[in-house]
């Protein structure tokens, strides 16, 4: 794990291509997901439910996106893999929502918070367990 982590800093040093078009992807993505987030709070729905609900939207929207235009994959078979992942994302997402919460912080606020690390985790358990096989580096 720790030899993945350098080689994700190296890579990122390097400016690899791959992770330029995943966090503009993932800008695109993000964009998409709190907004559904942001709009099922503004219903009323609970954090974790809105949560959910946008988790549920952004996976069946980001797996095309992030799988065409980041990995260069069009293999629809990947998809119970990407949603593994999201799986993960999401219980780390809630566990953190419910910290930054207790913290008094408003949940607009900690959802905008937890962007860029989810992102990140997002990242390596894609690049690592999902799409691995199309390109080699980080």
């Amino acid at each position: 794990m720790v030899q993945r982590a350098l080689k994700f800093v190296q890579a990122a040093l390097r400016g690899d291509i791959r992770l330029v078009r995943f966090l503009l992807v993932g800008g695109l993505n993000t964009l998409f997901g709190y907004g559904v987030f942001a709009l099922m709070l503004w219903f009323g729905f609970h954090y974790s439910a809105a949560s959910a609900i946008a988790t549920v939207m952004g996976i069946l929207f980001n797996f095309k996106s992030t799988g065409r235009l980041v990995f260069k994959s069009s293999d629809n078979s990947r998809l119970v893999r990407f949603i593994l992942v999201y799986i993960v994302v999401y219980g780390v997402n809630v566990a953190s929502l419910a910290l930054l919460l207790r913290a008094d912080i408003g949940a607009y606020t900690a959802g905008l918070l937890l962007i860029l690390p989810l992102a990140l985790l997002a990242y390596f358990l894609n690049a690592s367990f999902v799409f691995r096989s199309d390109e080699k580096t980080p």
